[in-house]
């Protein structure tokens, strides 16, 4: 993953020597980091494809990239391959489509890594969205700059975000407790 993908759409040619080298730190710097993205919230073997493949848009769109926040950036993208890639292996007559934005917690790797059973419940009660945005600030380090580039928002957006967020979880945490 160490040189810059053909391009067969999008901006021509090879790109320039200092672009192929900025790409390359890029690749080497920020692999890891997305391999174990995609590990925790899909099937592992996909990781890599999957991480390529957001390395092959960023060479597409290298220009777009802000060189000041190249990982929010990546993972922002992360967040619209996975999203594509799930699309493709769900295989649902349209009749049974649902009508809300529910997730499958269940088949969920990323939650079911997850060894408390209450824990789990209560992230799943949060909704699809809390639930990215902890996970991202909680298992992948993103601060609220960062939170707010991945998810298109501003600073003050993602820390509202994520504070409400965490009162959701608190909230259904504590309607959970048993004990």
């Amino acid at each position: 993953m160490t040189a810059p993908p053909d391009e067969p759409e999008g901006k021509a040619g090879g790109g320039s020597p200092a672009e192929t080298e900025w790409f390359t730190e890029v690749v080497r710097e920020h692999a890891g980091a997305l391999v174990r993205y995609f590990a925790r919230r899909g099937p592992r073997q996909d990781a890599e494809d999957l991480a390529a493949e957001v390395f092959a848009t960023a060479w597409r769109r290298r220009d777009d990239v802000p060189r000041e926040a190249v990982l929010p950036w990546l993972y922002r993208t992360a967040g619209f391959t996975l999203a594509n890639h799930r699309r493709k292996h769900v295989d649902l007559p349209v009749d049974e489509v649902p009508e809300s934005g529910g997730s499958r917690v269940a088949e969920d790797p990323e939650l079911s890594a997850l060894f408390d059973a209450e824990l789990r419940g209560a992230l799943e009660s949060v909704g699809e969205r809390d639930r990215r945005i902890l996970l991202l600030h909680a298992w992948e380090g993103l601060d609220g700059a960062e939170l707010a580039a991945v998810l298109g928002i501003s600073r003050s957006g993602a820390d509202a975000a994520l504070s409400r967020a965490r009162k959701r979880l608190r909230e259904a945490w504590g309607e959970r407790l048993t004990f």
